[in-house]
C-alpha cells in the first residue's frame, strides 16, 4: 500500500491556489497542508487562517494546519474556525503540551505534534493518549525546498515500532525534503503520510503526474 501524499501549499502558485488545490485533490492526495510560520519560531513568515479558509472552500479532503509558531495556544481556535481538520503544533514551542493538545481536541479537531530533527521522540511520553498524528521533521523547519536529513530515519522507525506495539490509532507523517529520491526511505521507515511541496507543485510536470510518481515510488 502506497504512502498518503500531503501536498504543502507553501510551494504552490498562489495566483492559482484554488485551481492547484483542486487538481491535487483530483489526483488522489490524502490531505492538504498549510504551513504557518511566524518569523519568530522559524525565520520565515508565511500565512494564516485566511488561507486555510480559502483552501477549505477549494477542497473536501482534510486540511492540516502545521503551526510553526510560538504561543500556538493563542491561535489554535482561529485555525479550527477557519476549517482546519488537523492542527499540528511543535513540541519545542509548547511548554504545556498536554494542555494544548486537550485544547485542540476540545475544539473537535485532530491533534498532532511535530518534532524537529534534533528533538527526541521520548519527549512524547505522557501525551500519546491525546495524539492523532506525529509529524517527524526531516529538515529544520522554516523554508521549503531543503535537503532531506537521513539521520532522522531511525527516529521515524522507532516511532513506527512504538505505535504498532501499543496499537495506537496515530498517523506517522514525515515532512521535509520529500521527493522521488527520498519518499521510499520514509515509507520503509514507517511513515504512512508524507508532506511534499516542490515535488508536487513545480513547473516541470503536472500536479497529478507528480503525485502519481510519489505514490508509485513509495
Amino acid at each position: 500500500m502506497s504512502i498518503g501524499i500531503v501536498p504543502s501549499i507553501l510551494s504552490a502558485d498562489f495566483t492559482r491556489l484554488g485551481e492547484q488545490v483542486r487538481e491535487a485533490e483530483a489526483a488522489g492526495c490524502a490531505r492538504i497542508q498549510v504551513d504557518v510560520m511566524d518569523g519568530h519560531f522559524v525565520p520565515n513568515i508565511t500565512m494564516g487562517p485566511l488561507i486555510v479558509e480559502a483552501v477549505r472552500r477549494s477542497c473536501t479532503i482534510p486540511i492540516e494546519a502545521h503551526l510553526m509558531i510560538t504561543q500556538p495556544e493563542r491561535y489554535v481556535a482561529d485555525f479550527a474556525q477557519a476549517g482546519a481538520d488537523v492542527i499540528i503544533v511543535h513540541l519545542e514551542a509548547a511548554p504545556h503540551l498536554h494542555r494544548l493538545l486537550q485544547q485542540i481536541k476540545g475544539l473537535g479537531k485532530q491533534a498532532g505534534v511535530a518534532l524537529n530533527p534534533a528533538t527526541p521522540a521520548l519527549l512524547l511520553d505522557g501525551v500519546w493518549e491525546l495524539l492523532d498524528l506525529v509529524l517527524v521533521m526531516t529538515v529544520n523547519p522554516g523554508f521549503g525546498g531543503q535537503a532531506f536529513i537521513p539521520a532522522t530515519l531511525p527516529k521515524l522507525a522507532g516511532l513506527r515500532r512504538l505505535i504498532n506495539e501499543r496499537g495506537l490509532p496515530c498517523d506517522l507523517e514525515v515532512d521535509g525534503g520529500i521527493g522521488p529520491q527520498t519518499i521510499a526511505l520514509a515509507a520503509q521507515a514507517g511513515a504512512n503520510l508524507a508532506v511534499a511541496g516542490s515535488a508536487v507543485f513545480n513547473q516541470t510536470r503536472a500536479i497529478r503526474e507528480n503525485i502519481k510518481q510519489l505514490k508509485d515510488l513509495s
